[in-house]
């Protein structure tokens, strides 16, 4: 695995090893990274299952301004710190040990925005709906929410968001929304 775009291209990362984590492949971090080029450039991004910290790290490498990985696993939290090392984004980077419901409690509680929501889930996640409404939460305005999951159907929009739309790519969907406040009409892409 290795970051495919930006300052850090080409960079190798590590991913934890057995099959707790499924670290997203190369094609298709590619391709969700081509579907929000325009939006990366100085956004604060939340990697929610972080695992190897590959779609944060990726983000970082083509010019987010900061990122946010969370990350329940020690083990890939201690993988997660090594891949921030080698990838020279350690003053960008924060990684919070815990699991998502208590990280994402701290961070509302803390008043953190992000522009870009990136969460790639267990696939079969027990909530995608509440996940996604959390999500919603944690957003700024306008921001943009990512969600892996299996060739299920895309879970319904949270309130305060609309579905963009969903891209497949074999076993992989890639499902996107976005943050909308208020009475905008948001036209179909």
């Amino acid at each position: 695995m290795r970051i495919i775009g930006g300052a850090a291209r080409g960079r190798t990362l590590a991913a934890p090893d057995g099959r707790d984590t499924r670290p997203t492949r190369d094609m298709v971090r590619e391709a969700l990274f081509d579907i929000l080029a325009g939006r990366v450039e100085g956004s604060a991004v939340l990697d929610a299952f972080a695992g190897s910290g590959a779609l944060a790290l990726e983000a970082l490498s083509r010019g987010a301004e900061r990122a946010v990985m969370v990350e329940r696993s020690a083990k890939a939290a201690a993988v997660i710190r090594r891949n921030i090392e080698a990838v020279g984004m350690a003053g960008k980077a924060r990684l919070v040990t815990a699991d998502w419901e208590r990280a994402s409690r701290s961070m509302l509680a803390e008043g953190e925005r992000f522009d870009l929501i990136l969460l790639d889930p267990p696939y079969g996640w027990h909530d995608a709906a509440g996940l996604l409404a959390t999500a919603a939460r944690l957003a700024a305005p306008g921001a943009w929410i990512s969600l892996e999951h299996g060739r299920d159907g895309p879970p319904s929009s949270p309130d305060g968001a609309v579905f963009v739309k969903s891209r497949v790519y074999g076993d992989t969907t890639l499902s996107f929304y976005e943050v909308v406040y208020g009475d905008i009409n948001v036209k179909e892409r």
